[in-house]
């Protein structure tokens, strides 16, 4: 796990854009999330009920994060995924804000913050990859 001090605009990210050209692509509500590592409300996003085949990517740079086939319903309010679409794709970083130690989850390409992971989901991995929506985009199988 990486030190919990990387900030979002790590110019280490494959990825790397200027705060302007990160307003300008997201809306408001996407921006506060993927580059202030806000959370929406549970229950609230697009996608928290949603079980279509297909996956889901990254609204920052549009890498491949979840398959469908991993999301179940946690009854938490948003997202749930027992884990990423391949080994890779998101970072884990301490995240000790709000009075709680926190695993949070990024996006290794371009450093955006998709939300959490507990040790609380399904097996085979037991992990719950908890993710706000509007970090994610939605591509439906072909």
């Amino acid at each position: 796990m990486r030190s919990p001090t990387k900030p979002i605009d790590d110019p280490s990210y494959p990825v790397h854009k200027a705060d302007a050209e990160w307003r300008a692509q997201l809306d408001p509500t996407q921006y506060q999330v993927a580059r202030q590592g806000a959370t929406e409300r549970a229950f609230t996003g697009r996608y928290w009920d949603q079980f279509e085949p297909g996956r889901y990517d990254c609204i920052g740079c549009g890498a491949p994060l979840f398959d469908a086939d991993t999301k179940f319903d946690a009854g938490c309010g948003w997202p749930s995924y027992s884990r990423p679409i391949e080994q890779g794709r998101v970072e884990r970083l301490v995240d000790n804000s709000h009075g709680m130690v926190r695993v949070e989850v990024r996006c290794a390409r371009c450093g955006t913050h998709l939300g959490h992971v507990f040790d609380d989901g399904p097996e085979p991995t037991g992990e719950r990859f908890c993710i706000n929506s509007a970090a994610i985009n939605f591509r439906p199988s072909e």
